[in-house]
């Protein structure tokens, strides 16, 4: 699908959808719990999907679990399918098969698992064993995540971290999780530890939080001239991006390793911003649903952002406006909404394409951005 956005100044206010982030930790905890959960779930995506689906995989012993194009759905799918004994072959599509996993598998292959490969797809076998498990801090906090969510299943364990942890956010977001299941994390000073003889307990039903990644593009236009309010979001979340919330009061380059997923936004901002900005520590930004950090710089100079990838950062030199013209979002969701906020404030229309990458974590963006004044064309 592509869409023609319209220049346009964005008003009125908007409900925040479901954090895909939180709800991927809720349904790979439940898949633990013996007692059933209700998860309520106002709004929903492929990635999503994908773990609703994996988990049910999981739980029902299929011989073949589907990740879709989810890396979180993955790396958690992982460790609670070996925590289960449910041996079977993972699969994906996409860049999926690309995204690393080798420290995660090196980790639990030390705990009783075997692996047919350190990439999907891979067949995966044992059952994991709790003890000490030794994971780099830099390559992904979804592999503290995962092995957090399965270890209170086979006795606790500890998780000692060989580097610094980036987006320490995001586990703290998974310990948040936990805590609601009744299991308690302990931060140590290289890592973390789930102490033995705790077991999850089902709250019956469980609310999943608003989402801050993706209420991030909307908050972010009141940088560009716009008016816009977007209410469900909890002002005490642990999720990372909620980091918009300050950069919205005031505007200042973006640490990458924080809040990976404010990049794309952020970096349209500093775009239509004059001065100089950088996106900095954005490393792992390679590593996603495309090399965001080069896709990034690539689709924003397709409208006319000075623009340039200088190591693992990104500088940009604003200006007051960009002047349009056709982008290609790369497959890559938080691309095309980047691109479609840039557009409500470029001198002439911006055409999208492959703007159907959006339903990978916020099927209805086009949608909200029409109810708050935005003009989309589907082409």
């Amino acid at each position: 699908m592509d869409v023609k956005v319209y220049p346009a100044k964005l008003s009125g206010c908007v409900r925040a959808i479901d954090s895909k982030s939180a709800a991927h930790r809720a349904i790979f905890v439940a898949a633990l719990c013996d007692e059933e959960v209700k998860i309520h779930l106002a709004s929903t995506s492929d990635d999503i999907k994908a773990s609703l689906g994996a988990a049910h995989a999981i739980r029902e012993g299929a011989d073949t679990v589907d990740c879709a194009e989810c890396g979180a759905t993955l790396r958690f799918a992982l460790p609670v399918a070996a925590a289960l004994g449910s041996n079977a072959r993972f699969i994906g599509h996409g860049r999926l098969p690309e995204r690393p996993i080798g420290p995660l598998v090196d980790a639990m292959k030390e705990h009783g698992c075997t692996f047919s490969s350190d990439k999907l797809p891979l067949d995966l076998g044992g059952r994991l064993e709790g003890g000490v498990f030794t994971l780099p801090g830099n390559v992904s906090s979804q592999f503290v995540s995962g092995l957090l969510i399965a270890l209170p299943a086979v006795g606790g364990g500890e998780i000692r971290l060989t580097t610094q942890l980036e987006s320490k956010g995001y586990v703290d977001m998974t310990r948040a999780v936990l805590r609601d299941f009744g299991i308690e994390v302990q931060e140590t000073e290289n890592g973390y530890i789930v102490p033995a003889e705790q077991k999850y307990a089902s709250p019956g039903e469980y609310t999943i939080e608003g989402d801050w990644s993706n209420a991030a593009f909307f908050l972010a236009a009141n940088l560009l001239g716009g008016s816009v309010e977007v209410t469900g979001l909890r002002e005490d979340s642990a999720q990372p991006d909620r980091e918009i919330a300050s950069l919205v009061k005031e505007l200042k380059d973006l640490d990458a390793s924080v809040a990976p997923d404010l990049a794309p936004i952020m970096a349209a901002v500093y775009a239509l911003t004059p001065g100089t900005w950088r996106v900095r520590n954005g490393a792992r930004l390679r590593a996603k649903e495309s090399d965001r950090l080069t896709a990034l710089a690539d689709c924003l100079r397709e409208i006319g952002a000075d623009i340039r990838v200088d190591g693992d950062e990104l500088e940009i030199h604003g200006r007051e406006t960009l002047p349009g013209g056709t982008a290609d979002a790369r497959g890559d969701h938080r691309l095309a909404m980047a691109l479609a906020i840039a557009a409500c404030s470029a001198k002439e229309p911006v055409i999208i394409r492959g703007a159907q990458a959006v339903n990978k974590s916020y099927p209805g963006f086009f949608d909200d951005l029409r109810s708050l004044g935005g003009r989309v064309d589907v082409l």
